[in-house]
C-alpha cells in the first residue's frame, strides 16, 4: 500500500489561546487536486499554514511521505517539496516579475533547471512574459495572482497548497487560473491542497474534497458526490448567508461525520 504524500493527523493548532483548528485530519495523495471548502473564519487558512510550517500545531501529527514534518521552519519544509502560495498573493511589490519568480527558487542551485522552469512559466502565463520587467506593486490583481502561482511553482514542488487562487477575480480570469492549476497538476505531476470558498470551481477540478465548519471537519467525498450532495448545492452554491443556521441543521439531521 502507498504512502499518501501529506497527512494532517488530528492537528490542533492556535493563535494565542484561542483555537483556530481541533482535531482537523486530512490526507492528500499523489497526483491528486484535494479541495478544501468553508466559509471565512473557517480553519482554512490556518490549516495550509500548519501544514507548510508557517505555524506550529500543538497537537496532532503533520507527515509529509510519512515523515513528520509539524514544528518544522518553513525554508526546511518548502526544501522537502512543499511550496505555499498565500491568500492574497502575497508578491514583493518592489521586486519585478522575474525577481518574484526567481525568489520562488532561493533553494534551488540548479541554473539549467530553474532557466527551464522560468520559460515553463512565461509558457503557462503569457501575460507575465510581456511584463517581465515591471514592478509587482503595478500588476493587476489576476496579474498577481498569475505571479504568485508561478512564483510557488519556481521552488519546483510535489506539492502545491493553493489559498484561496479566486479571491476578488472575475469569472474570466477564475477560469483562467483554474486551467492552469489543472495543467499544473496534469503535466507537472503536481500534487494540489486548493482552499477555495468558490466551491463550484473547487470541486469541478479536485477529485476529493473536504469541508470545514469553525475550526473542524465536518465532511469528506470524492468532489462529483460533493457538487451532487443537496447541502453543499444549498450552502455552498447558493444561499451562502444561511451557513450557520444549515450547519445546526445538518449536525440535527447527523448527516456529517
Amino acid at each position: 500500500m502507498s504512502v499518501p504524500l501529506l497527512e494532517i493527523r488530528n492537528v490542533e493548532t492556535y493563535y494565542g489561546p484561542i483555537m483556530a483548528i481541533r482535531g482537523v485530519s486530512l490526507t492528500v495523495n499523489e497526483g491528486e487536486i484535494v479541495a478544501v471548502l468553508g466559509a471565512n473564519g473557517a480553519g482554512k487558512t490556518t490549516l495550509l499554514k500548519t501544514a507548510c510550517g508557517a505555524l506550529d500545531c500543538r497537537k496532532g501529527r503533520v507527515l509529509f511521505r510519512g515523515e513528520e514534518i509539524q514544528c518544522r521552519d518553513p525554508d526546511r519544509v518548502a526544501r522537502l517539496g512543499i511550496s505555499h502560495v498565500p491568500e492574497g498573493r502575497e508578491v514583493f511589490p518592489f521586486l519585478s516579475v522575474t525577481e518574484n519568480l526567481m525568489m520562488g527558487a532561493y533553494t534551488r542551485h540548479d541554473k539549467a533547471g530553474v532557466a527551464a522552469d522560468l520559460a515553463t512559466v512565461f509558457e503557462y502565463f503569457p501575460v507575465l512574459k510581456g511584463i517581465r520587467g515591471r514592478m509587482a506593486a503595478y500588476l493587476s490583481g489576476g496579474q498577481q495572482q498569475m505571479l504568485a502561482i508561478g512564483r510557488g511553482f519556481m521552488a519546483r514542488p510535489t506539492l502545491l497548497l493553493l489559498d484561496e487562487p479566486s479571491l476578488g477575480l472575475s469569472p474570466l480570469l477564475v477560469k483562467e487560473i483554474f486551467e492552469i492549476i489543472t495543467r499544473l497538476n496534469r503535466e507537472q505531476n503536481i500534487s494540489i491542497l486548493l482552499v477555495e470558498q468558490n466551491a463550484n470551481v473547487a470541486l469541478q477540478v479536485s477529485t476529493r474534497g473536504y469541508v470545514m465548519e469553525v475550526g473542524g471537519m465536518v465532511m469528506d467525498d470524492d468532489s462529483d458526490r460533493l457538487l451532487e450532495s443537496e447541502d453543499i448545492k444549498e450552502f455552498y452554491l447558493g444561499k451562502k448567508d444561511e451557513g450557520a443556521r444549515g450547519l445546526r441543521r445538518w449536525k440535527k439531521k447527523k448527516t456529517w461525520r
